[in-house]
């Protein structure tokens, strides 16, 4: 006899009210994927200052051209609510206090990985491409690189590069925006 389980799928609106009922609490590092709701990595040092990094480069190099969201949730479709490491987004007067940004709001998402760089090729990069994200980096600590994923089809990301210290990576939105890979990797 085979054990099968049953899986609750959740829509956005669901997992907003159970966060609200306070089953979830604040601090819970849970995202939503695919209907599923998913214990994030604890973030570690080298995590956390290459985020930190990464918000001082782009407040630096972008001023007023674009919203700093870090670690917030992005709201892709019904069933799926990340939270990137870091999003730039369209300016909005209200910074998105009346909801949390969609894709067509998204200039650019990074994702941070120290331990999870397989998992967020796995997971992450297919939601995002699904949802038509222009731009993904996901910065790979462990491996000393930046992958850069652009130009979103239905077949994935046309575009996908691999950036080394001592090269230089552009913002697609922003061409005039440069940085080192070492600046971002420290």
């Amino acid at each position: 006899m085979t054990l099968q389980l049953l899986r609750r799928k959740f829509t956005v609106e669901q997992y907003h009210r159970i966060a609200e009922a306070g089953v979830l609490t604040e601090d819970e590092r849970v995202e939503l994927i695919r209907g599923e709701i998913l214990e994030m990595s604890p973030i570690g040092r080298r995590h956390a200052a290459c985020v930190n990094r990464l918000v001082s480069l782009f407040a630096q190099r972008l001023a007023d051209q674009a919203v700093l969201s870090p670690q917030n949730p992005v709201e892709l479709n019904n069933t799926s609510e990340p939270q990137p490491d870091l999003a730039l987004l369209q300016p909005r007067p209200d910074f998105y206090e009346s909801g949390h940004p969609k894709p067509a709001d998204i200039f650019l998402l990074t994702e941070v990985a120290d331990t999870t760089a397989k998992a967020d090729r796995e997971l992450k990069i297919p939601l995002y491409v699904e949802a038509s994200i222009a731009e993904v980096w996901l910065i790979d600590i462990t491996g000393q690189c930046i992958e850069v994923y652009r130009q979103p089809s239905p077949t994935g990301y046309q575009s996908v590069e691999k950036f080394q210290r001592g090269q230089t990576l552009l913002v697609q939105a922003f061409p005039d925006v440069r940085m080192l890979v070492d600046e971002v990797l420290g």
